[in-house]
């Protein structure tokens, strides 16, 4: 066989592996896909109060091809995207990294139909066991902890009311033919007048009535479309198809004003670590402690310091938000 006649078969042959697996792939209903890993990353102990979340973890994906890297957020989550084409049963290899914690590796497999919701807990060893404390040095001892912070709220008090006085001036008894303002029913012609009244800047009016108060009022109208709403100014407006007429215009007065209150929390400690959650409208948080006896106030601020502990934050994404503190005690420190 020449060498032509042989590269013919070898295209032949890779044509029918070609047309076979295109085949095998239809009947499955394959098509290349992206694989979307997700899942969190913890810390392995025997204790599941222990278990806490690792945050900052790096997280990479390769097929041996390309390389995918992610990095855990304060509760722990990952979520990657494999990109590129994946053959059925192909794995995925998973390293996980973080500072203090020895390396761990998993495998994902990519399936033709991938089960829905699968997630990949790492559990991290710890590189090495809390340090325990040295009965020759001195331990500080933290007691009777509690969080203080403040939630600023809006309140609105009335600081008083206000009354203003309007005339309209007119002779009744004289028909209206079409010259407007008219009495309602059309048949007299009408005078109109208005008053307005301003609260000042940060106050508003609540509770506005206007009425007639001398005068022949069943013969007058007002219109209370520009005041019935409040605000920091209304008017009253009325016409009157009689006799002059007087009209008064009253509201109540309130400031609005933004308080904060003082409120306290206390934290759940389980061994070397307390966790604490509060409003997502909290501020000034600090933590009030007894340090060996002493009561001290440790201000928490933005960069989250204490001395005794290292903090994290974040924040759930339910509905009613909130935030969650997570402390662990420094070496030479305990509960």
């Amino acid at each position: 066989m020449n060498n032509k006649a042989v590269l013919a078969l070898a295209g032949v042959c890779v044509l029918t592996v070609a047309v076979i697996a295109a085949l095998i792939l239809h009947q499955h209903h394959w098509t290349p896909l992206s694989l979307r890993l997700q899942g969190a990353v913890i810390r392995r102990d025997a204790n599941p109060r222990n278990e806490l979340p690792i945050s900052g973890a790096q997280i990479t994906a390769t097929d041996g091809i390309h390389s995918f890297t992610t990095q855990s957020d304060a509760s722990g989550y990952f979520a990657l995207t494999v990109h590129g084409i994946l053959l059925p049963q192909r794995m995925i290899d998973l390293s996980f990294h973080a500072p203090g914690y020895a390396p761990l590796h998993m495998q994902a497999r990519f399936r033709l139909r991938p089960e829905n919701g699968q997630l990949y807990i790492a559990a991290m060893e710890p590189a090495a066991q809390p340090v325990e404390d040295n009965p020759a040095q001195p331990v500080s001892v933290l007691s009777n902890i509690r969080v203080r912070y403040t939630v600023n709220a809006q309140s609105e008090e009335n600081i008083g009311s206000a009354v203003r006085t309007f005339t309209v001036v007119h002779h009744g008894s004289e028909p209206c033919n079409h010259r407007s303002p008219c009495s309602p029913d059309g048949l007299w012609r009408a005078a109109a007048g208005s008053t307005t009244m301003d609260a000042g800047s940060g106050n508003e009016f609540r509770n506005v009535r206007a009425s007639c108060i001398a005068g022949p009022c069943p013969f007058t109208q007002i219109d209370a479309s520009n005041f019935v709403h409040g605000g920091r100014t209304v008017t009253a407006s009325a016409i009157d198809w009689s006799d002059t007429a007087t009209f008064l215009l009253e509201a109540e007065v309130f400031h609005a004003t933004v308080s904060g209150g003082v409120r306290h929390s206390y934290p759940v400690i389980f061994e070397r670590t307390l966790n604490f959650t509060l409003p997502e409208s909290e501020e000034g948080v600090s933590i009030e402690a007894e340090l060996n006896g002493a009561p001290m106030v440790f201000p928490l601020g933005p960069q989250l310091y204490l001395s005794w502990a290292n903090c994290i934050v974040r924040t759930n994404a339910e509905a009613e938000k909130s935030t969650v503190y997570r402390c662990e005690l420094k070496p030479g420190y305990r509960f």
